[in-house]
């Protein structure tokens, strides 16, 4: 195990129907932050949520819209994600952005 590292989460909170040119948006970002090299990126798709609009999306049969609610997070030093930043307003319209300072601990040898 080595020592904890500061580092930062950028987290988003979208949709998986939003669409950045041809590909999902989620796609998207997460080649963007690969050809960046950002440390890691993980896309993860909630049973149910809703955003500012309040309208429920929920993964029920009955439900056909497929249209779930995604968090992309990623995770690298501050300087990084914030430069990232400037990526994700290029853009455009992708949801809730947060970031908060995280430690980082990495247990085991080579790269996940």
């Amino acid at each position: 195990m080595q020592a904890p590292q500061t580092a930062m989460l950028l987290r988003i909170y979208t949709e998986e129907g939003r669409q950045a040119g041809h590909r999902p948006l989620y796609e998207d970002i997460v080649l963007r932050a690969r050809e960046r090299g950002l440390a890691g990126a993980t896309v993860l798709r909630g049973p149910m949520g809703f955003g500012h609009s309040h309208r429920l999306h929920t993964a029920k049969i009955l439900d056909l819209s497929a249209n779930l609610p995604l968090v992309i997070e990623i995770v690298d030093g501050e300087a990084e994600i914030r430069a990232f930043l400037g990526e994700l307003e290029a853009i455009g319209n992708i949801g809730l952005v947060t970031l908060e300072k995280v430690e980082v601990v990495r247990y085991g040898p080579g790269d996940a």
